[in-house]
This record gives structure tokens, sequence and C-alpha cells, in this order.
């Protein structure tokens, strides 16, 4: 699949916004992008897939993007054994049993504004998967705007990924918990994209959610900028220009070494995605141990309040 065929701008109205995207379609496409590639999508091919990743996969039943293959966050993505993101061969097998190779374009899309769906986008980056990219909006902007659903599920064949994941291709995007300690000594900012209240340790996790911390609060010297600053009301991106204004607000340049960070390193998986990939910086991790992780460690240091 290649950018060339991309649709007109004329080939759908959508609820009075502009097509055009001012960012590159090899990240983030728009939702009238994918339904003018359905049938590259739904087919035993593996040119192109698209992928539906949600924590609640009822939301996949009810209706997805023809052709999405369902993919369960909590079960698919995270390694059963070390409570961790998928290992090399774990990778390479999910990626075959959704019909991908290294050769394929992969779209990725699902539930909460993309948490998940940037979250596994950022995966296939620390892996080198050559051709990733976000549907804007997300399942909710895919249907509230009546674009086609579909309700069978989706099961493609099964094919070797053909590319050995034996180390990741890009460490330097992700952050671990002796990243993070070595960095309280530094200039590198911290990001914390929770709610305000968990970063003040009034509570340790989102209402309705069982995995959290023993001890509330955030990493000291954090700054809070709630995740959902990055996008509009609908669910898609905010332009450059607003999102630029988020971050330069609180003396954020693309310049600065950037380490963001959340309750499981999903929601921080959005703000890396806009940092990194929508806005270019340069120099931004994921630290997705996040404050479940250094929470519950013994010894490090931890602030609460504003």
């Amino acid at each position: 699949m290649t950018d060339d065929d991309a649709p007109d701008a004329g080939t759908r109205p959508e609820a009075g916004a502009p097509l055009d995207s001012p960012y590159p379609t090899d990240v983030l496409v728009g939702a009238e992008w994918v339904e003018s590639r359905l049938d590259r999508f739904d087919t035993e091919g593996t040119d192109a897939r698209i992928l539906e990743v949600d924590v609640n996969t009822a939301f996949y039943e009810t209706g997805h993007v023809p052709g999405a293959v369902c993919v369960d966050w909590k079960e698919d993505l995270r390694s059963a054994d070390s409570h961790d993101i998928l290992g090399p061969e774990e990778m390479e097998s999910f990626l075959g049993s959704c019909g991908i190779t290294e050769e394929t374009t992969v779209v990725v899309y699902g539930d909460n504004s993309n948490w998940f769906a940037t979250h596994l986008y950022w995966q296939l980056t620390y892996y080198g998967h050559p051709d990733v990219r976000v549907m804007d909006g997300g399942r909710e902007y895919w249907v509230e705007h009546d674009y086609p659903v579909a309700t069978d599920p989706v099961d493609p064949p099964t094919v070797t990924y053909g590319k050995t994941l034996d180390h990741p291709a890009s460490p330097e995007v992700r952050a671990y918990r002796d990243d993070v300690r070595d960095a309280l000594e530094t200039d590198t900012i911290l990001v914390d994209v929770r709610l305000p209240e968990e970063f003040r340790g009034e509570i340790v996790k989102p209402p309705g959610i069982d995995e959290g911390a023993v001890r509330g609060g955030h990493i000291p010297g954090s700054i809070n900028i709630f995740w959902a600053e990055n996008v509009r009301p609908d669910g898609r991106f905010k332009p450059p220009d607003e999102l630029r204004a988020v971050y330069e607000s609180r003396g954020i340049t693309p310049d600065d070494e950037i380490t963001v960070y959340c309750r499981i390193g999903e929601r921080s998986s959005v703000t890396w995605f806009v940092l990194s990939e929508l806005l270019g910086y340069d120099h931004v991790r994921n630290y997705d141990g996040s404050w479940t992780e250094w929470g519950n460690m013994i010894g490090v240091p931890i602030e609460r309040g504003e």
C-alpha cells in the first residue's frame, strides 16, 4: 500500500471538517483514508491489515471496521509469564496469527481514544515493524460518523512473520525503572499523563480499574499534562500548532529529554505518539512500567500534591 492513491479531499465530507490531515499518512491516517482501502484490509492477503485493539472486546462484537482483526489488549499484548510487553518470540507469534508479515502495512485503532492502539504502535516501533499507522479518532469516531461497520469476526490465515525480532530495533523509545531513577539527577523532563487526582496521590488508579499501586503520588519533579489534552472532543488529534502550545506552555521543547508515564503505559503511549511521531521530538521515551511499578517499589522517592 502506498500514499499515492490517497482519496482526494472531496471523497467524503466529515461533519464539516476538512479531510486534509496536517500529519503524514505514514504515521496517522483518517477514517476516510481507511474507508477508501477497505477492500485491501478485508482479504486473505498480507498487503495490509487493520487491527482493533480494545480492553473491552465487546465493542468489537457490536460493530467494527470491515476487515478489522480483534485484538484483546489484556490477552494478546501482555506477556503472561513476565507481566511485561510481549517478548520477541511472542510478538512474532502474535503478528503471524494476525496475518501480518514484515512487509504488511498495519493500521491500528481502538477504544478510549486509541490508548491501546497507540500502545501497540509503540511496541511495533520498539521492535522495528517498518509500516504501522494509527487511525485518527479510533472506533468512536468511526462509528459516530456512520462509516461502514461489520459484525462478523475476522480470522485471517496464520502466516510466518518472516523477521526475527531477537532484539529491539528502537530501544531508545522505552524507559525502564533504572532509567527513570537515573533521570531524577538530570534535566530529563518527566511527564505524568494521568488524572490530576492520580498525580496528587488522592487516588492510586482510575475508577473501575483493578490493577494499581499501593502508594499514591507521582515521580519527583514530574509535570502533570493530562493525556486528553492531546485530542479534540471528537477523539481526533489536535492540529500541530495546538499540540505544540500544550507542551511549550509547560516549558517543554523539542530539544528536551522527555520520559512519559501513566499507570501501566497505555495512556502515556498517546502522549509518546504525539511528541515523537506527530511533533517530531527526537528524545521521547515511554516508561511502560509506569506508576504501577514505581508506586509498588520499595525505597524509591515519591511526591504528593501539585
